[in-house]
């Protein structure tokens, strides 16, 4: 008897002999950068826990206190039914702080803030300008609004202008881009996007979830870091990522966060934030700030890594600046091979292959964290070099 599904075999076997299946491990965090992959403790080098907050003595305990004071584990509803607690309007407030923005609005994930904001703000009658490497969030939003779809190679600002010199009969004008792009560590020219986003009166949404913590005096990003402000701008980030805790958010004026509010269907329809790990980010904002530290350091030996890779002969891009270093592979099976062999020495390092990236672009994905020991470095510089030396 067949099954609608029967086809479901085939395609997942043309995943396995192209090297594209994906496994589903168990992996165990563990303090101090490290982590248990089927009774092997490794070096954690595959995840985005930038700061070390994740398990950090402080938000941990932030969580625990309110716990004890009977908060709860789930919001109980969406934020726009009974969701939003008082510790969701005090992390707005408190990201509205941190980005020098007048409002934010909380999403349950990353993906949610950027999809729920590009279909909240586009539609058919509207066009939206892509940079070719963004995140998968705001291509599938993007395309889920119904507005025009135009991509851009990779930061090259001289098509994206000639798309907008012929945008003008569109109702609204979208340019979305990543500020730290998430596969390949490099940046996004910010301030050229701003003042072409001016020039002919479109949108920008910057997302700055690889960003925020990491760059600026303050730590809340890029935008930050290069020091550009513009009414045009709406900031979309993460809490999942180097404040260790989890969700999304956009922060940006009064109206567009009551606009998001009022039609954002990933905000409406999904229950809210953990009212706990609104209290983790809270924590974690405030050591962001106190401890600026974290990130000169993190950043130092980013580059310090980065460079001992090149210097090995590996493809690490010049243009890599902050935790993400890529080591370009090529070939999606050869990448795998190298994850493994780095596994069998002790190093978990993420294997990218497509449709993650393009197609002869498989990479290596290293992630710096602030919790490494200087141990974890030197095991991951050594096992790279006994790889090279193979």
């Amino acid at each position: 008897m067949t099954s609608p599904f029967d086809w479901i075999a085939d395609e997942l076997h043309s995943l396995e002999e192209q090297s594209l299946i994906r496994s589903r491990r168990k992996v165990q965090p563990l303090s101090g950068g490290r982590c248990e992959v089927d009774g092997q403790k490794l070096w954690n080098f595959s995840g985005n826990d930038y700061l070390g907050l994740a398990d950090d003595p402080i938000v941990t305990t932030a969580v625990i206190d309110e716990l004890k004071n009977g908060t709860g584990i789930g919001a109980r509803a969406s934020a726009l039914v009974t969701g939003r607690t008082p510790l969701h309007s005090k992390l707005e407030k408190r990201l509205a702080e941190f980005k020098g923005t007048e409002a934010a609005i909380l999403f349950p994930t990353g993906f949610a803030a950027n999809f729920g904001a590009v279909t909240s703000l586009v539609g058919p009658e509207d066009v939206v300008f892509c940079d070719r490497l963004n995140h998968a969030s705001l291509i599938d939003g993007a395309r889920h609004s119904r507005a025009r779809f135009r991509v851009y190679p990779h930061c090259e600002l001289s098509t994206l202008r000639k798309e907008l010199e012929k945008s003008g009969n569109f109702r609204r004008r979208l340019i979305v881009t990543d500020s730290l792009f998430s596969m390949d560590g490099d940046v996004a020219p910010l301030s050229d996007l701003a003042k072409l986003a001016e020039e002919y009166d479109a949108m920008l949404l910057v997302d700055e979830a690889h960003a925020t913590g990491v760059f600026g005096e303050r730590g809340s990003g890029l935008l930050e870091a290069q020091q550009v402000k513009s009414e045009n701008i709406l900031s979309v980030g993460t809490l999942s990522k180097a404040v260790g805790a989890q969700g999304g958010f956009v922060a940006g004026s009064k109206n567009l966060c009551d606009w998001l509010w009022s039609t954002s269907r990933t905000s409406m329809f999904s229950t809210a934030l953990s009212p706990v790990l609104c209290a983790a980010a809270l924590a974690s904002l405030e050591r962001i700030q106190s401890q600026p530290r974290l990130r000169r350091d993190l950043l130092s030996r980013s580059e310090n890594i980065k460079l001992e890779l090149q210097s090995q002969g590996w493809t690490v891009p010049e243009s890599v600046i902050g935790p993400i270093i890529p080591v370009i592979i090529g070939e999606a099976e050869r990448t795998i091979h190298l994850a493994s062999e780095l596994q069998a020495l002790g190093v978990l390092v993420a294997a990218i292959r497509p449709p993650t990236v393009s197609k002869g672009t498989a990479r290596l994905r290293i992630s710096i964290s602030s919790a490494h020991a200087e141990a974890g470095l030197r095991c991951l510089l050594e096992s790279f070099h006994q790889l090279r030396g193979n």
